[in-house]
């Protein structure tokens, strides 16, 4: 790792400092209108135009904007997106929550392939990808199962970074970042390369990050005048990731293969102080074959290889338990032409894993025994214009197998899903448009709540799962209202979704390390456990001149509700929040700032204890870009938390015990060439 980081690190600042010696520095040119690229949506098969998405809403992250919220961990990214919110668990593992929807629930792809790491079994582990390294990261809210499987029900989130190369560069282009962050003396460097050789394309990333404990506004803990302050302790991470591809690229599509290497060493925030020792490496393989047959128009595969590990340490460096997933994924598409006005995508899906957590000390009980897990899935969806009225319409049909090691006495367990929806969009003024959603999915329960019996030491749960648990039905209805064009944009969602048999951790008192109860146990017994549920909520967003230069405003709102049937509300539900965000960009100068206020969380599960308080957080940043002979440099401050407000996340786990971070300040520079 140590020879990784020094490789990058001199990579990157040998760049910047090539640039800094250009001797004719002129300011980017303020005559012409610096207008945005088009966004294209990846993860849709179908229409790529985010602005008539029907079946998945979306939001995609690019640019600057993607730049200036890139946080160290993937949820921490996204928090501040309209009906995302974060688990906060530390600050080197954050997952994204959508629509008060976390874990299992919300699929990760990274280049639409699944990250396959085990970020979803727990809020302790860290996602294994990285926003620094990406081109753009989409959002899909919504039901998108039936394109990408049983674990979307609540949505899911796209890191694209292009490893595999699609097309030829005609020159060598890329981007270098080095920035340092003072609330944890955080410094990290970033850089990525493409280019080609012949009909050879071939693309070069890397990414390196350090960070300290953060500073805290106040006490670790609300009202607790003895509990330690000035840092959160424990809240370090540390991360290195390297990645290389290459493509052949004809005139009939391309074929080209990636590899890519992770490595995380993070701190857990709690009284134990454990830390986690992440590795992981990726194999990739993608191809696309352009108008293989009459009537398709492109034939385009995917296999990924993925081996994960992960280690749970106590503070004195001793092992408690080893994580390990190596999982292979293939996906398989056909595209075919316009059939009687239907436009559409064919597709089969097949996935194998290998899951344990086992104890790595001698004579405790399993957190989940080895267990293997298959998946095979077909889906079609198509979609037709009739006049002013698009609609899209698709199904799913997946069959999943969960099998534990023969010597556990576990059964096997088997679960054949279908997921179905269709949508519509009546264009019904041009640049306006009203769209309602109906979907039905279903998702697999996981092997850790199905097989779980023994402790987790980072969360402090000693976990029990239900081998008899049912597959969960999400009946899902969303009705849409937006305007697309022009300076002013807008759009509402409103949206309920009605899930048999949520399967949800329920704590049912302390334990020991074997699992016997104990009044004074070091941790809290959590059962797996089944009940329906209703999460309902709504989302709101209004902009002016967002994608061209002057003066630019944003404002938006998101709430949602998660209840139990007769059983009380959900538990870790997300606040209700709003705000807005300024901004003004003219020629090479660009600045802005937000204000997001999030209300008091007193929608409490019926084993959680304390009120979220609310807060206000305000960010600004600032930036000038120069152009340094043909390099585009750009020299950024950004300001998060300048009120230094105490801010504890609804939505995580460690509310009471690990505030967010203070004020900070992020000073850096970025190029592309």
């Amino acid at each position: 790792m140590f020879a990784n980081r020094t490789l990058l690190s001199n990579a990157v600042l040998c760049a910047l400092a090539a640039l800094s010696s250009g001797a004719y520095a002129q300011s980017v040119a303020t005559d012409t209108p610096r207008l945005l690229a088009p966004i294209v949506v990846t993860a849709s098969p179908l229409n790529a135009n985010p602005d008539t998405q029907i079946l998945t809403p979306t939001k995609v992250l690019s640019g600057e904007e993607l730049r200036n919220k890139i946080s160290t961990s993937l949820g921490g990214t996204l928090a501040q997106e309209l009906g995302v919110s974060a688990s906060g668990f530390g600050a080197g593992a954050s997952r994204p929550i959508i629509r008060g929807m976390e874990g299992p629930r919300i699929k990760i792809l990274q280049n639409g392939m699944s990250v396959a790491d085990v970020s979803s079994l727990s809020n302790d582990h860290a996602v294994a990808t990285e926003a620094a390294t990406a081109r753009q990261i989409e959002i899909l809210r919504g039901p998108a199962a039936l394109l990408y499987g049983s674990g979307a029900i609540g949505g899911l989130v796209n890191v694209i970074n292009d490893r595999i190369p699609t097309e030829l560069q005609k020159h060598v282009s890329g981007a270098a970042e080095a920035r340092y962050s003072t609330v944890d003396n955080g410094r990290s460097t970033s850089l990525v390369l493409d280019g080609s050789a012949g009909s050879v394309g071939w693309h070069l990333d890397g990414d390196w990050r350090d960070t300290g404990n953060y500073k805290i506004p106040d006490h670790t803990t609300r009202n607790d005048a003895d509990s330690p302050s000035g840092r959160l302790p424990n809240s370090f991470p540390h991360q290195t990731g390297l990645g290389a591809g290459a493509s052949y690229v004809a005139s009939w599509g391309y074929l080209g293969a990636s590899v890519a290497t992770l490595a995380e060493h993070y701190g857990i925030p709690t009284a134990e102080k454990s830390f986690i020792d992440l590795h992981q490496t990726r194999y990739d393989i993608a191809g696309q074959i352009d108008a293989p047959f009459t009537g398709v128009e492109k034939l385009t595969f995917k296999l990924g290889r993925t081996d994960y590990t992960h280690t749970e340490k106590q503070e004195n460096g001793d092992p408690s338990a080893i994580f390990s997933n190596k999982s292979t994924e293939t996906r398989w598409e056909i595209a075919h032409k316009p059939l009687a006005g239907w436009h559409g995508t064919f597709g089969i899906q097949t996935e194998d894993t290998r899951f344990s957590a086992l104890s790595a000390e001698s004579g405790l009980p399993n957190t989940v025994p080895r267990t293997k897990s298959s998946a095979i899935a077909a889906f079609l969806v198509e979609e037709r214009n009739f006049g002013p009225l698009l609609t899209s319409a698709g199904v799913r049909l997946e069959s999943i197998k969960r099998r534990p090691d023969g010597d556990t006495g576990l059964a096997e367990r088997k679960f054949n899903l279908l997921s179905y929806s269709v949508g519509a969009l009546w264009s019904f003024l041009p640049g306006y448009g009203f769209g309602p959603t109906l979907s039905i999915a279903q998702r697999a329960p996981g092997a850790e709540e199905l097989y779980s019996n023994g402790p987790h030491e980072s969360t402090a749960t000693f976990d029990i799962g239900d081998p008899g648990l049912k597959k969960e039905t999400s009946r899902n209805i969303e009705l849409t209202l937006q305007k697309t064009s022009g300076l002013i944009r807008w759009k509402a969602n409103l949206f309920q979704n009605h899930v048999s048999n949520y399967v949800f951790g329920r704590n049912a008192g302390q334990v020991d390390e074997d699992g016997a109860a104990a009044p004074d146990g070091e941790f809290t017994e959590r059962l797996w456990s089944q009940a329906d549920a209703t999460i309902r909520g709504a989302e709101a967003e209004i902009s002016y001149n967002l994608r061209g230069e002057g003066f630019s405003v944003r404002g938006f709102a998101d709430t949602s509700r998660g209840t139990l049937d007769q059983m009380g509300n959900l538990p870790l539900q997300p606040a209700t929040r709003y705000g807005v965000e300024i901004g003004y960009l003219q020629g090479p100068w660009r600045s802005g700032m937000s204000i997001t206020r999030a209300q008091q969380q007193a929608r409490l599960a019926s084993f959680e204890a304390s009120v979220t308080p609310g807060y206000t957080k305000i960010d600004a940043s600032l930036s000038y870009t120069q152009q340094l002979r043909a390099t585009q440099v750009t020299w950024f401050a950004l300001a998060k938390n300048l009120l230094n407000q105490d801010i504890r996340l609804a939505t995580s786990l460690l509310k009471d015990v690990a505030p967010q971070p203070g004020r900070s300040l992020i000073l850096g520079v970025r190029t592309k060439f």
